[in-house]
C-alpha cells in the first residue's frame, strides 16, 4: 500500500511539474483548469456504453429523425467553423506545414487559433452524442470497438494537447480532421433525412479512404518534424504517429472487411437507419430498408423460407413444382 502511495505522489508532483510550461492563455478556459472534468466524462461515457444498451434492452428504440438531422447538421457547421479559423489565422501568419513551434503570444491571430483548437476538443466531448443516439436507436451492432476507442481517447489526448500546445503543429491535425468531419457530418445528415436521399449517399466508401488518408498524412507529418528536429515537443510527435498508426490498423481492417471481402457480393444498400454509422463507427448498418438491392414488387416468382427453394405460383397462387426437381 505504501508503494501505491508513493507512486501517486511521484505522479502528482511530476504532474505539478509539468504545469510550469503549460499554456498559460488557455488554464481559465473551461475543462482546462484540471484533468479531473475530461476523466470523469470519459469515465461517464465508458459507463454509458455498458449501461445504455442493457437500459434500453426491454424498451422500444427511438427514431430520432429529426434530432439527427440537427445534431448531424450542427456538427458539420462545428467543425467547419473550427476548419476555416485555423486556414484562416495560420495563413495569415505564415505557418509551415512541415515545422511549426508554438507561440504563447496573444497576438490576435495566435489566439483565433488556440480558441479554434479549443473548440476542436470541445467537439470531442459533444461527439459522445454519436453513441448515445445508437443506445436510443438500439443500434448496437454500430458501437464497435472502433468506435468507443475514437470517442474515448480523442477527448483525453486533445485536452493534452490544449493545455501544452493550443498552437503550433497542432494546428495541421485539427484542421485535416475537421474537414473530413465536415463531410462525415454532412453524411450524416443526408443519410437522417430518409430514403428519399438514397442517391446522394454513394461516396460512402470514399470517405473512409480519405480517412485513411488523413491518417497517413498525421504519420509523415509527424516523422517530418522528428526528421528536421522541429522545436515542437517530441512527445507530441510520437503521441500523434502511434496514434495515427493505431486508426490505420483500425479503419484499414474495417475498410477490407467492408469493401475488399465483399467484391463478389452485392453491396448493401444504405437506409435512415445506418445514419451516423457507417464511416466513423466501423461498421455497416445490419437493417437496410432494401436488401441487395432488391425491393417487394408484386412478382409471380418468390423465395420460400424452407432451404431457399424457389417456388413458381400460378394466377391462384398455388405453387407449381419445377421441371427436373424429384419430389420428396
Amino acid at each position: 500500500m505504501d508503494i501505491v502511495q508513493d507512486y501517486l505522489r511521484q505522479g502528482y508532483d511530476y504532474y505539478l511539474w509539468t504545469l510550469s510550461f503549460s499554456d498559460k492563455r488557455v488554464e481559465r478556459w473551461g475543462l482546462m483548469s484540471s484533468p479531473l472534468y475530461t476523466a470523469a466524462l470519459t469515465l461517464a461515457y465508458l459507463f454509458l456504453v455498458w449501461a445504455g444498451p442493457r437500459f434500453m434492452q426491454r424498451r422500444r428504440p427511438l427514431q430520432l429523425r429529426a434530432v439527427l438531422v440537427g445534431y448531424n447538421f450542427a456538427m458539420m457547421l462545428l467543425n467547419l467553423y473550427v476548419m476555416v479559423e485555423v486556414l484562416d489565422a495560420s495563413t495569415r501568419l505564415g505557418y509551415s506545414y512541415i515545422c511549426q513551434p508554438v507561440n504563447y503570444s496573444k497576438n490576435y491571430h495566435e489566439m483565433k487559433i488556440a480558441r479554434a483548437l479549443w473548440w476542436y476538443y470541445i467537439s470531442k466531448g459533444i461527439e459522445f452524442f454519436d453513441t448515445f443516439f445508437f443506445i436510443l436507436r438500439k443500434k448496437n451492432s454500430q458501437i464497435t470497438f472502433l468506435h468507443v476507442y475514437h470517442h474515448s481517447t480523442m477527448f483525453c489526448l486533445w485536452w493534452i494537447g490544449i493545455k501544452w500546445v493550443a498552437g503550433g503543429s497542432a494546428f495541421y491535425g485539427a484542421m485535416v480532421n475537421s474537414f473530413i468531419h465536415v463531410l462525415m457530418y454532412s453524411y450524416y445528415c443526408l443519410a437522417a433525412l430518409g430514403p428519399s436521399f438514397q442517391r446522394f449517399l454513394w461516396w460512402k466508401k470514399y470517405l473512409t479512404i480519405l480517412q485513411l488518408v488523413q491518417f497517413c498524412m498525421g504519420i509523415g507529418h509527424g516523422f517530418i518534424g522528428l526528421y528536421v528536429h522541429c522545436p515542437f515537443p517530441k512527445w507530441m510527435h510520437y503521441t500523434l504517429i502511434c496514434y495515427a498508426f493505431s486508426f490505420i490498423v483500425l479503419f484499414g481492417n474495417f475498410y477490407r472487411h467492408t469493401y475488399r471481402a465483399r467484391n463478389g457480393a452485392k453491396k448493401p444498400q444504405e437506409s435512415e437507419s445506418s445514419a451516423n454509422g457507417t464511416v466513423c463507427n466501423g461498421h455497416l448498418a445490419k437493417d437496410s430498408r432494401i436488401s441487395n438491392g432488391i425491393t417487394s414488387s408484386s412478382t409471380t416468382e418468390i423465395r420460400s423460407a424452407t432451404n431457399g427453394v424457389s417456388l413458381a405460383k400460378n394466377a391462384q397462387g398455388w405453387p407449381l413444382r419445377r421441371k427436373g426437381r424429384r419430389e420428396n
